[in-house]
């Protein structure tokens, strides 16, 4: 992996410039809910609605995120990753993901091209990179490591739970405060 340093926190002007549509702060705090063993198969369906969109012009997609680790509570949002060949080309993916459901929602350019797309009506992030991105590598590191090592995946759903309980002004404030100890986790991850 070579790239696999998390950006920086984000400003509100930031938050704003990348994303699209109208941008709503958080009205309540973060939930953050038991583990539901009911997760992967959530993922599989709208993994199978993202096949069904693009074939083979979905040369990855992956169940990240703290809903893909089992015995973790999280938010109850599924977290996808879908790897395709270029992200810049919005036109070879996103009208057909449109036709799926899923709302663009975030451009973050400068970011390995990062795309995130919503569907209305359900809890579902879904996050685009090119195939081959080290952001995927490093996301599927941590969950790996997660899934296997109880007394980090207990660590990090600790600090969930604190950081939840928090006043944040918008989600990205609250993923971005947990940057700290995702580092610390990869680290072990990395070294592991």
């Amino acid at each position: 992996m070579s790239d696999t340093t998390q950006p920086p926190p984000l400003t509100d002007a930031q938050i704003r410039n990348r994303t699209i549509g109208e941008l709503r702060p958080l009205s309540d705090k973060i939930l953050i809910v038991d583990s539901d063993p009911h997760w992967p198969e959530l993922f599989e369906r709208e993994a199978a609605r993202i096949r069904d969109s693009l074939g083979a012009r979905a040369q990855r997609i992956e169940h990240v995120g703290s809903t893909s680790v089992p015995g973790l509570a999280a938010k109850p949002i599924i977290d996808i990753v879908l790897g395709v060949a270029d992200p810049a080309h919005e036109l070879n993916y996103v009208p057909d993901l449109e036709r799926a459901g899923y709302v663009l929602r975030i451009r973050e350019i400068e970011w390995h091209q990062h795309r995130m797309l919503k569907r209305p009506g359900a809890a579902v992030h879904l996050h685009l990179f090119a195939a081959g991105c080290s952001e995927i590598d490093r996301m599927l590191l941590f969950r790996n490591w997660l899934r296997s090592h109880p007394a980090d995946r207990d660590l990090y759903e600790r600090t969930k739970r604190v950081l939840a309980e928090q006043e944040w002004k918008h989600a990205q404030n609250y993923a971005d405060a947990k940057t700290a100890v995702v580092e610390e986790i990869l680290g072990r991850a990395r070294r592991g």
